[in-house]
């Protein structure tokens, strides 16, 4: 699978070949439109919920390093 940055310098490459300028336009219409500036995504109230308790468990030293985290998850899936 590519990475954005691929696929955006892949765009590039191909629209700077375009040489029909009533193509340019119709793609930047489509592009401008479609381009959006405020992607918020509205969160569940189950959401904020676990985003909040994820603060506290933060706030109240209730952490795992990664390296433990890797280990519990690595001795589960030996364990299935």
């Amino acid at each position: 699978m590519a990475t954005v940055n691929e696929i955006r310098s892949g765009l590039i490459d191909k629209i700077l070949s375009i040489k029909n300028k009533e193509f340019l336009v119709a793609l930047d219409k489509l592009i401008s439109s479609s381009a959006t500036t405020n992607d918020m995504v509205e969160l569940s109230s189950e959401q904020k919920q676990m985003l909040e308790m994820s603060d506290e468990d933060i706030k109240n030293g209730r952490l795992i390093s990664q390296e433990a985290m890797d280990k519990r998850n690595l001795e589960w899936l030996n364990g299935l």
